[in-house]
């Protein structure tokens, strides 16, 4: 059975719902693919398997030229399934309007058109952290700590560390620095300052919002975590030796 939208491409009938009743989902692409799969379906306990035909991989249990092996393994069931921790993030209009996606990665407030800094405003439970002045600033997980964190300065953080990583893009201080917190903490983030700059809103690289200056974003952790496939003696630090060539 086929795929709605890929079905349409062959001139063939297609579900919708392609993950529904499905033991596994495999994505075949890069990382980018395999998160598409993820909010195309949503939160579910369906485990997902990625073939890597992209580039990075960080997420992907496998090579194209381990297509094979991973085929073995999964037919006998000896593959290997780990969780990673998600974002709730909940974005609320200063009508009162919410909306509320999930991220594997992160979640980001960024400048929009022009070249001008922001300001964002961040609270930790209730508490000020800081103002800063900054191209924007995100959220990641452990997963997304080799993302968008990571090419923002972010540390490398193990994915079962249970923590978030709040880091600042470009930030106008050399003071300004990433910080690591407790997963059951509630982020909350805002625009400040006077001028009307634009400000956009995404999670994952998706879902890309324009945000008011009376809007929030409130990010916790998501009460479900992806299920990912992988296979056995690959870890991730294995992952990151290869892709870092450490």
């Amino acid at each position: 059975m086929l795929e709605f939208e890929t079905a349409e491409l062959l001139g063939e009938k297609g579900i919708k719902k392609f993950w529904k009743d499905a033991d596994m989902v495999i994505s075949l692409g890069g990382d980018g693919t395999l998160l598409q799969t993820l909010h195309r379906i949503g939160p579910t306990a369906i485990p997902i398997a990625g073939v890597n035909i992209g580039t990075l991989g960080f997420l992907t249990a496998c090579t194209d030229e381990e297509i094979d092996q991973l085929s073995k393994v999964i037919a006998v069931g000896k593959q290997e399934i780990v969780e990673r921790a998600m974002l709730r993030v909940e974005m609320t209009e200063e009508g009162g309007k919410s909306h509320e996606f999930i991220a594997l990665n992160e979640a980001v407030l960024m400048r929009g058109e022009t070249g001008r800094l922001v300001s964002l405003e961040a609270r930790v439970d209730g508490d000020l952290l800081n103002e800063y002045n900054a191209d924007g600033l995100l959220v990641a997980t452990p997963t997304g700590s080799t993302a968008y964190s990571l090419a923002a300065g972010g540390p490398l953080i193990g994915p079962r560390s249970g923590v978030f990583v709040i880091t600042p893009i470009c930030p106008h201080s050399m003071s300004n620095r990433s910080l690591v917190l407790s997963d059951d903490s509630v982020i909350e983030l805002t625009p400040t300052g006077r001028t009307d700059e634009p400000i956009l809103f995404s999670a994952d690289g998706r879902d890309i919002l324009r945000i008011d200056k009376g809007s929030m974003v409130r990010v916790t952790k998501h009460p479900h975590c992806l299920n990912l496939v992988r296979l056995p003696g690959h870890s991730f630090y294995d992952t990151l030796r290869r892709k870092l060539k450490w």
